[in-house]
């Protein structure tokens, strides 16, 4: 099995910063890509940030410029680092991580989601 958990979001300011973390675990072979998500209330879940393996990143243009993703590899965790945020930044945030698993003596690509952590900027 594999769990992908967020940690870090919280109540800030606008103008504030935050950074989440997301750690994924389990019977992993190898993580493809870790990626931020964000959906706020009433709204479509919307990508934020998207991460390979090989270090290459892409940002929505909302929050070019003020989130950077990064990832420890060897730690199976990718962080979002959110600065000069803003109240249209409020969502919950989600991570999704594209992982290579051993199942059945075929390995394959899956895709895992973790339960999401709020993030609230207030004006």
């Amino acid at each position: 099995q594999v769990q992908v958990v967020e940690s870090g979001g919280g109540l800030v300011q606008a103008g504030g910063s935050l950074r989440l973390s997301c750690a994924a675990s389990g019977s992993i072979v190898s993580i493809n890509a870790m990626d931020w998500y964000r959906q706020a209330p009433g709204k479509q879940r919307e990508l934020v940030a998207a991460g390979t393996s090989g270090g290459s990143t892409n940002y929505a243009d909302s929050v070019k410029g003020r989130f950077t993703l990064f990832r420890d590899n060897h730690k199976n965790t990718v962080y979002l680092q959110m600065n000069s945020l803003k109240p249209e930044d409020t969502a919950v945030y989600y991570c999704n991580a594209k992982v290579v698993l051993t199942v059945w003596g075929t390995k394959g690509t899956y895709s895992y989601w973790g339960q999401g952590t709020q993030v609230t900027v207030s004006s």
